[in-house]
């Protein structure tokens, strides 16, 4: 009898996570890659100049710690992790910057009067970080493993996800600070949907922090991609596939896509509700990002911002709030939200010596072609005056061109479908296994299904996992570490 055989289309985290589980419980598997290169969004490359090297999508990596897979995975042991004491950073107008250190107590005497309001807000949620890790990381449509947990995580969620989000705080600091984490869902707020991201990521920053790999995040992909070959894995890359009549025979297909393109891939293969259900998911405002290579550290106004490798700009939350209503109303901020990565503070391969990169983004209308070089640099430069003067070169992406990079990215939207409550819930289809379509042997394991966004690799082996039970009887994954099992 011939071998079992999978074949993965796409090389993101995602499929490279199903594609290390397959092969590991000894799938004949094959991942198919339209580009050139692997890795999806977790690649680094020299985009502006030689010897700067940039990350060409995620750059910093909380998940990396807390993902069930990954921890399982021995990433830490596979990977040089760098997690600094300042997890993120938040500049003011007039005063001092908010920092999330990795010390939530740390973090309470340097937020003042809002301090102890911050301490009891996240204290109960640190305590239980990975209860809340491991129901943040899976599906929204099951019992939780550990309700308390998931209740006290519920509960704050609907606190900053209302009316009532302001309620807690009485000074600017702290609801900026979470603010700017609560951004990175791209999405309108308050929302449930925003402050879940950013009791998820902000619990993360204090339990155990937001690691930085060194070298980029090409190093996870390389991580994956050496398990996967070690257990007789293969790769085909430069190959896009356009039709699932394409692939080579096989028992099981898994697609890190968008519901869009498996509806694309699949046509009327699939059932016309299941296929209703893929053509109205919704895609979510996009992002256009700028890399600059530099002479030299940016010269923040704070210097404890340039301690602090991930930063939030913006102002105050209500600006930032106004600013992502503007983007969601289709329209540019003239006050824009930006997320900066400076990982060459803490990862000097990044640059020559003494020299630095820097990754920012900021939202933008889904399919926007508009560069956004200015306004990111003069938003920075409010922050750190003199930062112009330290840039050697630029590469700029704008919403419409990350498409093209990366099909994936619908209009420019990183979260592979918008990050709302609805489509936490259903995504991208109410069901206790969204991986699983309709179609036999066919799954989907994209960030369009649970938990979503980020770099985790858990939506691939959620689906590995499914695809494994009810393809081939297997009810016991595979060990991906040291003696342990997933």
């Amino acid at each position: 009898m011939a071998p079992h055989a999978a074949s993965i289309v796409g090389s993101g985290p995602n499929g490279l996570a199903a594609a290390v589980i397959l092969a590991r419980a000894g799938i004949r598997t094959t991942v198919f890659e339209r580009s050139a290169h692997v890795g999806g969004g977790a690649r680094t490359a020299e985009l502006t100049l030689p010897g700067y090297r940039h990350d060409v999508g995620s750059a910093v990596h909380p998940l990396a710690v807390s993902s069930g897979f990954f921890r399982r995975f021995q990433l830490d042991r596979r990977v040089e992790l760098r997690t600094p004491e300042r997890s993120y950073g938040h500049p003011l107008d007039g005063r001092p910057a908010a920092i999330a250190y990795r010390s939530l107590d740390r973090t309470t005497h340097s937020l003042g009067v809002d301090g102890p309001a911050w301490k009891r807000f996240f204290a109960p949620l640190v305590d239980r970080a990975a209860h809340v890790a491991q129901f943040t990381g899976s599906s929204l449509v099951r019992v939780p493993d550990h309700p308390i947990a998931a209740a006290l995580f519920g509960l704050r969620s609907l606190e900053q996800g209302g009316a009532a989000w302001n309620l807690r705080w009485r000074d600017d600091a702290a609801p900026a600070l979470l603010t700017g984490v609560a951004a990175h869902s791209v999405q309108p707020m308050p929302s449930l949907g925003t402050a879940g991201t950013a009791l998820s990521l902000a619990t993360a920053g204090h339990a155990g922090g937001w690691p930085i790999p060194v070298g980029g995040s090409q190093a996870i992909t390389d991580a994956l991609v050496d398990d996967l070959l070690a257990h007789g894995g293969t790769i085909e890359a430069g190959v896009e596939i356009t039709s699932l009549a394409e692939l080579p025979p096989s028992d099981v297909v898994l697609l890190d896509v968008t519901p869009r393109a498996l509806e694309r891939l699949a046509g009327d293969a699939l059932p016309d509700r299941y296929r209703r259900t893929l053509l109205d998911y919704r895609y979510g405002p996009g992002i256009a990002k700028v890399d600059f290579a530099l002479s030299g550290p940016v010269p923040w106004s704070d210097p404890e911002l340039g301690k602090t490798p991930t930063l939030h700009l913006g102002g105050a939350r209500r600006a930032i709030a106004a600013s992502e209503a503007t983007v969601a109303r289709g329209r540019h901020s003239d006050d824009p939200y930006v997320l900066v990565s400076q990982p060459s503070i803490v990862d000097d391969s990044r640059a020559p010596a003494g020299h630095h990169v820097l990754w920012a983004y900021t939202h933008v209308p889904s399919g926007s072609t508009v560069d956004q070089t200015e306004a990111i640099t003069r938003q920075i430069e409010r922050w750190a005056p003199g930062f112009r003067d330290l840039i050697l070169a630029s590469t700029s992406a704008t919403a419409a061109q990350m498409e093209i990079e990366n099909p994936n990215y619908i209009g420019g939207d990183i979260a592979a479908g918008a990050a709302t409550l609805r489509q936490l819930i259903a995504r991208p289809s109410l069901s206790p296994e969204p991986w699983r379509t309709p179609v036999p042997g066919l799954y989907l394991c994209s960030s369009a299904t649970p938990p979503g966004p980020g770099v985790h690799g858990l939506s691939g082996a959620y689906a590995a996992r499914s695809a494994l039970k009810h393809e081939f009887g297997l009810h016991r994954l595979p060990a991906l570490g040291i003696g342990q099992g997933w």
